[in-house]
Formats: C-alpha cells, sequence, structure tokens
C-alpha cells in the first residue's frame, strides 16, 4: 500500500488502483494516523482535528464510524486497532510519501555536510519531487493548521539545501530565477535571501545583490524588529569583498 500526504491525502494499492475515500474527515482521520508513525491517535486529538473546539455529543461514535470506513476501504493490507485512549494504524511494508521524504532528505543534507554536491543535488531533487502540491490538502482546516507548519518548514530546509548544492557546483544561473520567485514568497527567510545575493553576484550582479540585502535589511526590521542575522551577514560583506562565495548556508547550531 502506498499513501501519500505531500499533497492531497491519497492511498493506492500496490498492484495499482486509488483507494475510494471520500469526504475531508475521513482523510483526515488516516493522515492523523499515518502521522503518528505507529503511535495511538487518542480520541480527544481525533476529535479535535475533526471539530476544534466543538465535538458533538456523537463523536466517539463517528470516529468509530470513519475507523470502520478505513477498514473497509483499505482492506487486509492494513490494520486500524482500538487502543485505548484511541486508534492505532499497523501497515507493514507500506511505503508512505512522508517517510521517504523525510530519509531523502536526511541523506541529502548529510552529502551536503560531506561536500558531496552532486549527490546532494540529487537526494534532495528526489525528495521535493514527491511534492505534489499543499500537504494534506484535502483534510480539515484543523489538520491543515496542526500539521502542515513543521511539513512546510522541513520542505523549506530541503529546498534550501538544494539550492545550496546547487551554487556549490557553480551553477548561479539556473537558480536565480527560481530564488527571486522564493524570496518574493518569503521575504524575511534569511537564508533564501543569502542565496539569491551570492548567485546575483556570481551572475556578475554586485549592485543587485547588495539592493537584494538592504531590501532584506529593512523588511526584517519593519515585520520583525531584529538585525540580519549571520547567514545574511556573511552574504553581505563576501560581496563588499567581491569574493562572491558568502556562506548562504543555515547557521551552525
Amino acid at each position: 500500500m502506498d499513501f501519500r500526504l505531500l499533497g492531497p491525502i491519497e492511498a493506492e494499492r500496490a498492484g495499482g488502483g486509488t483507494v475510494p475515500l471520500s469526504g475531508s474527515k475521513v482523510h483526515t482521520v488516516l493522515a492523523a494516523l499515518l502521522l503518528a508513525e505507529g503511535r495511538v491517535v487518542s480520541d480527544t486529538r481525533l476529535a479535535a482535528l475533526l471539530w476544534a473546539f466543538d465535538p458533538p455529543a456523537t463523536a466517539d461514535a463517528q470516529i468509530y464510524t470513519y475507523m470502520s470506513r478505513l477498514r473497509k476501504h483499505l482492506g487486509e493490507e492494513v490494520e486500524i486497532v482500538r487502543r485505548r485512549p484511541g486508534y492505532v494504524l499497523r501497515a507493514p511494508g507500506a511505503r508512505i510519501d512522508l517517510a521517504e521524504f523525510t530519509r531523502l532528505s536526511a541523506l541529502g543534507r548529510a552529502a551536503l555536510a560531506e561536500r558531496r554536491f552532486e549527490d546532494a543535488a540529487a537526494l534532495l531533487r528526489e525528495a521535493l519531487g514527491l511534492w505534489r502540491g499543499t500537504a494534506l490538502a484535502n483534510a480539515t482546516e484543523e489538520l491543515i493548521d496542526a500539521e502542515l507548519p513543521r511539513l512546510e518548514e522541513a520542505r523549506m530546509i530541503a529546498l534550501e539545501s538544494r539550492i545550496e548544492a546547487e551554487l556549490a557546483l557553480g551553477r548561479p544561473e539556473e537558480t536565480v530565477a527560481e530564488l527571486t520567485g522564493l524570496v518574493a514568497e518569503h521575504p524575511v527567510r534569511e537564508r533564501l535571501r543569502a542565496q539569491l545575493m551570492t548567485a546575483l553576484y556570481r551572475c556578475g550582479r554586485q549592485a543587485d545583490a547588495l539592493h537584494t540585502y538592504h531590501e532584506g535589511r529593512a523588511l526584517l526590521a519593519d515585520r520583525l524588529g531584529v538585525d540580519p542575522g549571520e547567514a545574511l551577514g556573511s552574504a553581505y560583506r563576501s560581496v563588499l569583498k567581491g569574493d562572491g562565495q558568502g556562506d548562504a548556508r543555515a547557521p551552525r547550531a
């Protein structure tokens, strides 16, 4: 069984064919069980994800109904067990796109740390290719609010790491357009802005690189009340010195 969370929530049988699931609540229950990675999801947690702070008096019965539907549609490949105070999903041998993304991202970042830039770029491209749009797209707002931020942060870290590998391989021209769009979308994300500065400088666009810094500095002050951090400051100093090798990596802990 293949489970997909990095986009609309889906289940597909190993032999092909999407499992017919309908309704945001059924998709939410399945996603909550998968995100728990074999741990029990309590009735209280499920109720909060399905109905926020106003669960109906029949919440337990409705949750039981959703579990029954999932058991019916997923079949014998998947076991959903009642274990108080909730439920747990067991699916030996199942493939979950989020787990694969996490694995490939970790391998890619390890390769980057070891300066194996070709391997890093390839692994991180493969990881990012598992995303099919916004994760958990057909879940309830409650599940999306609870889980999407951490998933999006993991995606952004993988994306920034892939761009770092591309820059290390001497491909600034290939990254400028992508980074320009990303910085417009995430204007106070310093690592992306530092990477754009580095790419612009290496393309011979020093003035644009400096403008990118000053724009970011103003936005950080206006929106967050902070000065630029190490990544952005390092990129700025490198552009001023003319070495163009700015440290656009994530700050070390």
